[in-house]
């Protein structure tokens, strides 16, 4: 039995080296820990709540493998109450394992130096609500596949692009529900590019010749396996912000089985059955996106950098799927945010250990460095995400 608290104590500083510089003490100042009789350290609060979240376990299980490890022993009222405070710790912690283990993306991955972010979001239920009661903003770095920005918000906050910083660089890549004149101008605005599956209306595109751009006009004039490529120009207040449209014909195969999802869609939302609009189905024969990018990146290009959306609806799938955040467990508003952040805060950790998997270090776990003027751990630069 010693033997096996002697592992699990080298264990548990493993999982805490991936965690960032000063946890202890944000504990402390963000009132998530406080002297009590229940946890002897900041640490043995956090263990025992990963048993809650990583775990799956219900707070009555928790308690009980908490005080059978020696951890605490704390009644499972007390345990929720406790839950309730972490909420801007988990935060907190979950913000500085991002940074520090999403890399920038390097210059040599394409001749813009572009760093190419997936933007998305999810909801999440709480118990009986037939409706979303939470919201997870998410973006993901295209090169690591780490997530380098996130955001929790009520259901009155919709997805924009205007929920993430935009850096001089960025391009940010996002469904049809992303695609409005005012998020294409905040983001130009910041110096960022962006691309997004386009509409065939809701942006005011404009031609040349200062007219209506008519998306399926000029879709219909494409063969299959045959790329369009337009300019266009999206006039929002007193700023004209050019881009471009680039699009391909779907085989007839694809198009009938986007037209059937649209009509069992539509069918689904209206029960009385009110007639879809014949343009949506004749522009389901088409994959069309909106872009800021210019002719240094052709039509093929385009279409093959969106295609990379996908990876953000899988990062979904695995934290609803391996991690439960698809539902939550609490009603109380302040206890579900807070279950919430430290569930993004285990993800962020097993991607995290993931990914210092993939280093050279047959020890298993990072050295600290010796000089106090390099970074901390001699590991995180030998990383390749």
């Amino acid at each position: 039995m010693k033997n096996n608290g002697r592992f699990v104590k080298e264990d548990w500083s493993v999982v805490t080296s991936f965690l960032p510089a000063g946890w202890e003490e944000a504990a402390r100042k963000l009132k998530a820990y406080c002297w009590s009789r229940a946890w002897a350290d900041p640490g043995s609060l956090l263990r025992t709540l990963l048993i809650h979240l990583a775990q799956g376990c219900s707070f009555r299980e928790t308690v009980v493998i908490a005080k059978q490890g020696g951890l605490a022993q704390v009644s499972d009222v007390a345990l929720l109450k406790r839950l309730r405070r972490a909420g801007e710790w988990f935060r907190w912690m979950s913000v500085g394992v991002m940074e520090q283990w999403v890399r920038k993306m390097t210059p040599e991955m394409n001749p813009e130096g572009l760093r190419v972010r997936l933007i998305d979001g999810t909801t999440v239920q709480e118990p009986g609500s037939k409706g979303t009661s939470w919201r997870l903003h998410y973006s993901i770095d295209l090169r690591s596949l780490s997530c380098d920005e996130f955001m929790l918000t009520g259901p009155e906050v919709g997805e924009s692009f205007k929920n993430f910083t935009v850096n001089p660089g960025d391009l940010l890549i996002g469904d049809r529900c992303y695609a409005w004149a005012s998020a294409v101008a905040y983001v130009v605005a910041r110096g960022g590019n962006l691309l997004v599956r386009a509409k065939i209306r809701g942006l005011g595109l404009i031609n040349a010749e200062n007219k209506s751009f008519d998306i399926l006009k000029n879709l219909r004039s494409l063969k299959e396996g045959e790329l369009g490529d337009w300019d266009v120009w999206i006039s929002h207040g007193d700023q004209l912000i050019k881009g471009r449209i680039c699009a391909v014909k779907k085989s007839n195969c694809a198009a009938e089985a986007a037209r059937r999802k649209i009509t069992r869609e539509h069918n689904r939302k209206h029960s009385n059955k009110r007639d879809l609009n014949p343009r949506t189905l004749e522009a389901a024969g088409y994959f069309f996106v909106y872009t800021t990018l210019g002719p240094t990146f052709t039509a093929a290009q385009v279409l093959k950098i969106y295609a990379g959306r996908w990876q953000v609806e899988l990062a979904f799938k695995r934290l609803k799927s391996l991690l439960r955040v698809g539902h939550l467990h609490k009603t109380n508003p302040e206890a579900a945010k807070a279950w919430l952040h430290g569930k993004i805060l285990v993800a962020f950790l097993v991607t995290a250990m993931i990914a210092a998997g993939k280093s050279f270090s047959p020890w298993g776990y990072r050295l600290p460095c010796q000089n106090k003027n390099q970074s901390f751990y001699l590991e995180r630069d030998l990383i390749d995400v």
